[in-house]
């Protein structure tokens, strides 16, 4: 891509004040090393608190034209950042507030999806304030092993597989340390495959084969817990319906630029669509990168490609 400077001052926002802090400073350090390394006027930001005034004021005071959002979780992926930085009218990559806000909330992601007949899991949604009676969820969980997750939370954080009954009341406790709102889901067994969507268009499947029982924090994050098969070895035309479960999940949330969608398939080759990601890991370990890789970007081409898309080139 021509022109660097056509893209003005960049700031790379990471940090933040969710439990995905560290993930997002290494995801922003790789963004800014690779922008950098292209010549480009680029200034890391690291957003350090929740005060929306306080980020607006950080944002204008830096004089950035354009921002590159690399924060994980709240605030950068709710919608929170966005609405600051539309107040401030700076460009941004990634989807926009409202796609933002509904794609972290799996509950919600999870009841759109099924109105646009895209396949999901079998799930219930328990909030925190009915939890008292446990025994009551025991009995709408039919048969084992299920997975527990917080609504609002990314990276596997506060997830738990559940094989047992006497095990789920611990997994739910966890999970209501990080949301208020958690999902029961059914666990499909079969293959973790993901799809990263760049402009409108899905990337190649990638099979995850983590070392653990499933894709957990660990297994996401520490470099040689997880091996990724780009392009995943399925048929052709499950492959094909993998990439259009994922372009339907990202389009059916208004999501726009990126986002990477994480799909369990089964013994039988169906997809279950699990969950999506506005903002994807941008790591040494990350999976969009990788399958942006495969189609022919590498990882400088991958951050100024966003960087345009943001301008709306």
């Amino acid at each position: 891509m021509n022109g660097i400077n056509q893209f003005g001052h960049i700031g790379i926002l990471m940090g933040g004040c969710s439990s995905e802090r560290e993930i997002s400073l290494k995801s922003g350090t790789a963004i800014y090393n690779a922008l950098k390394n292209c010549n480009c006027q680029v200034t890391a930001l690291d957003i350090a608190s929740e005060d929306e005034a306080r980020i607006l004021s950080l944002v204008r005071n830096a004089g950035i034209d354009v921002a590159f959002i690399a924060l994980h979780g709240r605030l950068g992926e709710d919608g929170t950042i966005q609405s600051i930085l539309e107040k401030a009218k700076i460009p941004y990559t990634g989807s926009g507030v409202t796609a933002s806000r509904l794609a972290l909330n799996k509950v919600s992601a999870q009841n759109i999806f099924r109105k646009n007949n895209i396949p999901v899991p079998d799930y219930i949604v328990i909030r925190k304030k009915d939890s008292g009676d446990s025994q009551k969820f025991l009995d709408k969980v039919n048969g084992f092993p299920v997975v527990v997750k917080p609504a609002n939370q990314g990276s596997s954080i506060g997830i738990t597989l559940v094989k047992e009954k006497k095990d789920l009341t611990p997994a739910l406790k966890l999970a209501f340390q990080y949301d208020d709102e958690i999902l029961i889901e059914r666990y499909i067994s079969g293959r973790e495959l993901t799809v990263g969507i760049l402009d409108e268009t899905p990337l190649p499947v990638i099979e995850i084969k983590p070392k653990g029982s499933f894709f957990d924090f660990e297994s996401k994050y520490q470099p040689g817990m997880a091996e990724h098969i780009v392009p995943a070895v399925i048929p052709p035309p499950v492959a094909k319906a993998v990439q259009d479960f994922a372009l339907k999940a990202h389009q059916s949330l208004g999501c726009r630029h990126l986002s990477r969608v994480d799909v369990l398939l089964d013994k039988e080759n169906n997809p279950y669509v699990i969950e999506i990601n506005t903002i994807p890991g941008f790591t040494a370990t990350s999976l969009l990168p990788d399958a942006a890789k495969h189609a022919g970007l590498d990882f400088s081409q991958l951050c100024l490609k966003l960087i345009a898309l943001a301008y709306g080139k």
